[in-house]
């Protein structure tokens, strides 16, 4: 498979595949980078698709950097989208997790033509919630300290939770298959069947799965959903 490693700009990106008038933008989730495109390519490129996959801020290359946040992530994935759109007439997106949400911040205006999203946050006003609920703070708490450190690794925001309560997802127009586990301890069962009823996504459940796909087991799940799924 044919692979290219170059910078949009300031970020970090990798095209992989033979060359193709249609490219699939692949962003990752939290702890993710550019390089798990690679297996997104190996899928979809016998499908015709090229996969360009970038990092962002805090990952993969930009690990010292700060920035992994909606008010960074969103304006760096509407530009490097149309960076994209310049050179492919057609252009599709696969997205994990937090990625999927600022996708669909970034590009509820000018859709993809098609989306596919793995283990996606959906609701994050509702995630930053339960996030509260866990960690026993108040939005008042919150309010007043504008970050608290919880004892599972994350840091509660209160610039993040008012960000996420003003722009909740409303609409949604690209056509898009959801891949999710049911053990997904980040976005509830019921949230990922109330979305894909409300914008007509196809939404797939994995029995026993993890919001991180990665035995094996789940990562044929992934592939074989993928391949269902990719083609336009």
């Amino acid at each position: 498979m044919r692979e290219a490693a170059f910078q949009i700009g300031q970020i970090p990106a990798l095209l992989c595949g033979d060359e193709a008038d249609k490219v699939y933008l692949f962003v990752h989730g939290r702890h993710g980078c550019k390089e798990e495109g690679r297996a997104f390519a190996e899928t979809v490129g016998p499908l015709g698709w090229q996969v360009l996959a970038i990092d962002l801020p805090e990952h993969g290359e930009r690990t010292g950097e700060t920035g992994f946040d909606p008010w960074h992530a969103v304006p760096e994935l509407q530009a490097v989208m149309a960076w994209a759109r310049e050179r492919w007439p057609r252009t599709a997106l696969r997205a994990t997790s937090l990625g999927a949400w600022f996708s669909m911040l970034a590009f509820a205006a000018e859709p993809p033509e098609k989306s596919l999203f793995v283990s996606p946050v959906l609701d994050m006003e509702r995630l930053i919630w339960r996030m509260m609920q866990w960690a026993g703070v108040t939005e008042a708490e919150l309010e007043a300290r504008r970050e608290i450190e919880t004892s599972f690794g994350e840091t509660l925001s209160w610039r993040y939770y008012q960000y996420a309560k003003s722009r909740p997802i409303t609409f949604w127009p690209s056509p898009t298959a959801i891949l999710y586990a049911d053990g997904d301890t980040l976005t509830e069962r019921r949230e990922a069947e109330s979305f894909a009823a409300r914008f007509h996504c196809e939404l797939t459940v994995m029995e026993g799965g993890e919001h991180w796909f990665h035995t094996p087991e789940q990562l044929e799940v992934l592939r074989r959903w993928t391949e269902a799924n990719a083609g336009i």
